[in-house]
């Protein structure tokens, strides 16, 4: 099973910017989505962005028009640019990938956006 690993995470100021990043153990991103989601405190865990392996992107309404998903598929790795961060994004960020049956997620990084 793939291992992946997030980094990037930390306090913000509403409006403020972070990148995050998943690096993956092999070239899974050239086969399957590498997709985000994230889990607030006494929340369940949401789902925040996708990119497929040709690049193909899609978002969550709550986040479309501040995040962006990127990948550097000869890198084995992800990012996701959080940009005009609310309060409402405080959050751990997750990495996910595979298949349906099989998902490998990574540990997560904690996103604090506030003043």
């Amino acid at each position: 099973q793939v291992h992946l690993v997030e980094s990037g995470g930390g306090q913000v100021e509403p409006g403020g910017s972070l990148t995050l990043s998943c690096s993956a153990s092999t070239d899974i991103f050239n086969i399957y989505n590498m997709n985000w989601y994230r889990q607030a405190p006494g929340k369940q865990r949401e789902f925040v962005a996708t990119i497929s392996r040709r690049g193909i992107t899609n978002y969550a309404d709550s986040v479309k028009g501040r995040f962006a998903t990127s990948r550097d598929a000869g890198a084995n790795t992800g990012y996701l640019q959080m940009n005009d961060l609310k309060p409402e994004d405080t959050a751990i960020y997750y990495c996910n990938t595979g298949s349906s049956g099989s998902p490998s997620w990574g540990q997560g990084t904690q996103v604090t956006v506030s003043s």
